[in-house]
């Protein structure tokens, strides 16, 4: 393993119910910006103070970037950060060859970074995701 270690810096909401969502944690105090019309059932965005992204994600939308994620399931997924792509792959790597299901084998993700989705041993959803390259950014699912 490198110097590369991961950062908490993202939490996945996973809803059936987007709206609901957005407005319970916009009672609760987070700045959730209005977003582009196509994105509205699917995908918001916040990030609070402290640098900590706070994504909401319709279920639909979940299978789009975890493959494993159980059709329909509401939940969260916890994000790390690294900033190389190659240590996505080698974290995970690691991860599945002690014992950890892999959710979301490393893949070059539509928005340009390297991801992967392992369970932690409670079964609980985790990210770790690469720096995002904008070189690398390709079409959303639906948008090709």
């Amino acid at each position: 393993m490198t110097d590369d270690r991961p950062v908490l810096d993202q939490v996945n909401v996973v809803t059936r119910d987007m709206d609901a969502s957005v407005a319970f944690y916009r009672r609760l105090g987070v700045e959730i910006a209005d977003t582009e019309p196509q994105w509205e059932r699917q995908h918001r965005s916040a990030v609070l103070p402290e640098g900590v992204a706070l994504d909401i994600d319709a279920t639909a939308f979940a299978s789009q970037w975890d493959r494993g994620w159980p059709a329909g399931a509401s939940g969260a997924v916890l994000g790390f950060r690294v900033e190389q792509r190659a240590t996505v792959d080698a974290i995970y790597a690691d991860l599945v060859a002690h014992g950890a299901v892999g959710q979301q084998p490393p893949w070059d993700a539509f928005w340009g970074a390297r991801y992967a989705v392992v369970e932690d041993p409670d079964g609980n959803a985790v990210g770790i995701m690469s720096a995002i390259d904008p070189d690398r950014r390709g079409p959303a699912p639906g948008d090709a």
